[in-house]
C-alpha cells in the first residue's frame, strides 16, 4: 500500500484559486483511481473528484466547471486538484484516497482549504 500525502492548501479570499497535491510514497505502484474527497464540521466526507489511471475523470455537480484534477506529466502517481472561483461553501479538509489495483484503499492525513474574506 501507499501512503498519500496532501498539500497546497490554505487560505484564500473567494473567487481565488488554489492547487493542491497528492504525492504518493511510492512512484512505481498501480493504482486504479485517485479521488479527491472534502469534509466540513457537520457533514459526510463528500467526494469532489477523482481521475482513473486511464485519466477518466469525475466531478460532483458543484465543482464541475471550477474544479480540474489532473496528473503529474512527470510522474503519473502524483494527482493534482486545481481549484478556481472558490467559494465559501468549498472550505474543509479535503483528503486524497488511493484505490490501487488490489482493491486497497489509502487515505492521507488532510489539507485545510478555507475559503473566506
Amino acid at each position: 500500500q501507499v501512503q498519500p500525502v496532501e498539500s497546497g492548501g490554505g487560505l484564500v479570499q473567494p473567487g481565488g484559486s488554489l492547487r493542491l497535491s497528492c504525492e504518493t510514497s511510492r512512484s512505481n505502484f498501480a493504482f486504479n483511481t485517485i479521488t479527491w474527497y472534502r469534509q466540513t464540521p457537520g457533514k459526510q466526507r463528500e467526494l469532489v473528484a477523482s481521475i482513473t489511471s486511464g485519466d477518466n475523470t469525475f466531478y460532483a455537480d458543484s465543482v464541475k466547471g471550477r474544479f480540474t484534477i489532473s496528473r503529474d506529466n512527470a510522474n503519473k502517481n502524483t494527482v493534482f486538484l486545481q481549484m478556481n472561483s472558490l467559494e465559501r461553501e468549498d472550505t474543509g479538509v479535503y483528503y486524497c484516497n488511493v484505490l490501487d489495483i488490489l482493491s486497497r484503499s489509502s487515505w492521507g492525513q488532510g489539507t485545510q482549504v478555507t475559503v473566506s474574506t
